[in-house]
């Protein structure tokens, strides 16, 4: 891939190891009925597009589960700890990879995030790794509610690529899901789909993209 100038990362289960069915029973827990098609990997509530997107506040999303769930008298840290249980950490070795790359390539980061996970996931770099954010390891990182956009639409990718003059060509883009690396190809981005059988150390070394 001597062509590839560029590489985007995605972060749940790229980066950072994400599991939804641990979510899953966080929210069967809180009382939510048919929690699979509530949220699960390839599709959800139409509430948590709009929290990724910045339409509507942390608390206005609380307020959603309570009236989802039926549930009332859920407290704000009930919510939160259920919600965060879909974050499970970064293997150290994906760090290494991150900062290898930046130093061969232009590095981006976009993730469809909100509010709560960005909170938590600031917080757990800062005690696990003692660094405040995700910004040292990448030229620009484009989190979704603050862009107020989320992939998979395209205007997300075009944003992107008319914002940090990104040629599709020469960019590589890593995912896990199939709906957002397809807008990408669509796009003429290089597109990878990250499996959990595969991982990103593994990948960037057997593809050439990292040789130390």
């Amino acid at each position: 891939m001597n062509f590839i100038k560029n590489i985007i990362f995605d972060y749940g289960n790229v980066i950072f190891n994400i599991d939804f069915n641990k979510t899953q029973h966080s929210f069967t827990e809180l009382g939510i009925k048919n929690v699979e098609r509530f949220f699960a990997h390839a599709g959800h509530d139409p509430i948590f597009n709009e929290f990724e997107k910045g339409n509507i506040s942390s608390a206005e999303f609380r307020d959603g589960v309570r009236r989802i769930s039926g549930e009332p008298g859920l407290t704000d840290d009930q919510i939160d700890n259920a919600w965060n249980t879909l974050l499970i950490g970064v293997p150290p070795v994906n760090h290494e990879i991150l900062l290898k790359a930046k130093k061969q390539y232009r590095t981006f980061l976009l993730s469809n995030i909100n509010e709560i996970h960005m909170d938590y996931i600031n917080d757990y770099l800062n005690r696990e790794y003692h660094i405040e954010s995700n910004d040292v390891f990448f030229e620009k990182v484009y989190y979704s509610h603050l862009i107020r956009m989320r992939k998979p639409d395209r205007e997300i990718f075009e944003f992107v690529a008319r914002d940090s003059n990104l040629i599709p060509e020469e960019t590589l883009y890593i995912d896990d899901s199939p709906q957002h690396l397809k807008t990408a190809q669509e796009m003429g981005f290089n597109t990878y789909l990250m499996t959990k059988d595969d991982s990103l150390e593994k990948y960037m070394y057997r593809e050439g993209l990292l040789t130390s």
